[in-house]
């Protein structure tokens, strides 16, 4: 939680400057010190907010999951049983997702199975619930189409869109733009309803 004048408390801190260093090192590349240092604190002194660095993994990436799951049922919700608006919140959000967090992408997919064996089941758990939030708005927006079909469709379009720390950059608002229109695109062509409708 941020302090009460707005700025990131130490704990914000510290996830911000493991995720950058766990995106640019890797886990096994970086320790305690090294997050320490990032933020102006001894290793020691980060041991008052976490009991080490697995658990600085674990909050990031249970964090994120939950947070994806979070909005992106909220803004289903706010769609109001309207399928079309629901794929395109949904859409919005994941490409906001991607942009502002390349270094979390980056370590799920690299380092989740450093987490331990309960924690890997809850983030496995949270992503299984958002593909098929988005699942039931594709299958609502295209009735007929095979639930299957669009699991796959689901998965592929966050492939495209988790590439972005990969990717050659333009700016923010050309890239939202752009990963915008390719999902529907994508996700046009895969179940049968051109992308001109959700545009």
């Amino acid at each position: 939680m941020s302090e009460p004048d707005g700025k990131p408390s130490r704990r914000e801190q510290i996830l911000a400057a493991a995720a950058d260093l766990f995106a640019r090192a890797g886990f096994g590349g970086v320790s305690v010190g090294d997050i320490g240092s990032a933020v102006g604190i001894s290793g020691p002194a980060l041991y008052k907010h976490f009991p080490g660095k697995e658990a600085i993994l674990t909050e990031l990436l249970v964090g994120i999951s939950e947070e994806l799951l979070r909005e992106g049922r909220s803004r289903v919700a706010a769609a109001d049983g309207d399928p079309e608006a629901a794929l395109r919140a949904l859409v919005d959000w994941h490409v906001s997702f991607a942009l502002d967090h390349p270094a979390l992408i980056t370590i799920q997919s690299r380092d989740l199975d450093r987490l331990a064996e309960s924690e890997r089941r809850r983030v496995r758990g949270l992503q299984h619930d958002y593909v098929e939030t988005w699942v039931d708005v594709l299958c609502r927006r295209s009735p007929g189409l095979d639930a299957q079909r669009a699991r796959a469709a689901a998965h592929a379009t966050f492939g495209l869109l988790n590439s972005t720390p990969h990717s050659a950059r333009v700016g923010r608002a050309e890239m939202t733009r752009l990963l915008h229109d390719m999902a529907v695109a994508a996700l046009g062509a895969a179940t049968g309803v051109p992308a001109q409708r959700v545009l």
